[in-house]
């Protein structure tokens, strides 16, 4: 069976663009291909640094990302993007990462739908992932203890499993996101692609990708 890893950050603008097309994607092949959501590691600051140092970059990039998906952007985020001074928050790509490895345990054929959850709480809801009570609302719709969840959610094996995914996007040879690989075997990978794709091209490309394997074979 094919795997297709989907790598991707959850405070990545062009990620939640292109939500909509990966998890296209993965209903189209869900009885076929298994579907891996690697955590990048985007923002991974050594001291925290605040929203400010990017908001004014991000107030123009969110514009290009939705006139090229047609995904809109929340008032609730645009807020902090838009008002940095009045902002709390310091984003950091290692807490949902965590959040993910543990959801990945409970539920390994739907982690397209959760990665897109947790960007839909950060890029449209306003939710602060590195606030732990961002991600209640998720327990409760997919159904996990909330106490074993936070228990995790404090532990170092799953902080270790999230650093694991970071450097296995840098091993990839991803160097920006989302990034869509599909592996055919233990050594061979394709690269679906590199940055946004709409889902005609990338349902294409995997086309190609099965049909010239199965020549091969």
């Amino acid at each position: 069976m094919f795997t297709i890893y989907y790598c991707y950050d959850a405070y990545c603008g062009w990620c939640y663009g292109f939500s909509p097309v990966i998890s296209k994607l993965a209903d189209t092949y869900k009885d076929k291909i298994h579907f891996e959501v690697l955590s990048g590691g985007m923002i991974l600051p050594e001291e925290p640094r605040h929203i400010g140092v990017t908001a004014g970059y991000i107030a123009n990039a969110y514009k290009v990302v939705e006139e090229r998906t047609g995904i809109k952007f929340g008032e609730d985020w645009l807020w902090h993007i838009l008002n940095p001074n009045e902002s709390d928050w310091f984003p950091n790509s290692l807490k949902p990462a965590i959040a993910l490895c543990i959801f990945k345990e409970y539920y390994p054929d739907q982690q397209v739908a959760f990665a897109s959850d947790l960007q839909y709480a950060l890029h449209m809801e306003g939710r602060d992932l590195t606030d732990n009570e961002a991600y209640r609302h998720l327990l409760e719709k997919y159904q996990i203890p909330a106490e074993d969840f936070y228990t995790k959610l404090k532990s170092d094996t799953y902080k270790e499993k999230a650093q694991y995914e970071f450097a296995l996007c840098k091993q990839l040879q991803v160097t920006g996101f989302p990034a869509v690989l599909m592996q055919v075997s233990d050594a061979k990978f394709y690269l679906v692609s590199r940055g946004y794709s709409d889902y005609e091209t990338l349902h294409q490309r995997v086309e190609a990708i099965i049909k010239e394997v199965s020549e091969q074979n």
